[in-house]
């Protein structure tokens, strides 16, 4: 009969765990401070490591290479993003799907040009990772929320029943657009006041 796993294995295993996640989180903390100061072509696996304080064999035990790590930056900071977003709508305590989508729009192009969401998400994201990886990972997160808003707003008779998943992917299609137009402007205020000026339109045009 084999012997079964001591109690004492457990805890172990546990602190393994921990240990692993901690290492991850440390890689992709130092990962997101150089690669929004430097982008990603600059930054060295070396400076990486010592940033995080780990190993060179800690960093390709969990991540492949370097774009692997740039990936999970980029999830990262559209997690945050998304959460904040959903946090200022939360806050509004708007009633009008509308005006929410409008808000949220109006957060994003704020939140655009912060050196995170620019150099990472914006410049590198695309070239580094492919359009089609960088596009799933800019979705992962924030696309159930633009789904929300719009299913609410056909629900209470807002905006014109219709399938909700690719008018979800127009909107975010035309706020990614509006994003990257700011990212490469010379004059980003400018800029972004003429995105939100154009986003309003095409959210107003969501009217029933």
């Amino acid at each position: 009969m084999p012997a079964l796993p001591s109690q004492e294995s457990k805890p172990a295993r546990r602190r393994q765990v921990d240990r692993s996640a901690a290492t991850r989180a440390a890689l992709v903390a130092a990962g997101r401070r150089l690669f929004a100061e430097e982008g990603f072509a600059a930054v060295a696996t070396e400076a990486i490591v010592a940033a995080a304080g780990v190993s060179r064999g800690a960093l390709y035990h969990q991540f492949v290479d370097k774009t692997a790590l740039f990936a999970a930056v980029v999830e990262a900071v559209e997690a945050d993003v998304t959460t904040r977003i959903a946090g200022e709508v939360a806050d509004a305590a708007l009633t009008d799907p509308i005006e929410a989508m409008r808000l949220a729009a109006s957060v994003w192009l704020r939140i655009c040009v912060e050196p995170e969401v620019h150099r990472i998400v914006l410049l590198d994201g695309p070239s580094v990772l492919g359009w089609a990886e960088w596009r799933e990972l800019c979705q992962r997160h924030v696309f159930g929320l633009v789904k929300d808003v719009l299913s609410w707003g056909m629900e209470i008779g807002r905006i014109r029943r219709q399938p909700v998943g690719p008018l979800a992917h127009i909107i975010m299609g035309a706020s990614d657009e509006a994003a990257l137009y700011i990212a490469r402007a010379t004059d980003t205020d400018t800029a972004r006041t003429e995105m939100i000026n154009a986003l309003d339109l095409v959210i107003d045009g969501l009217r029933r």
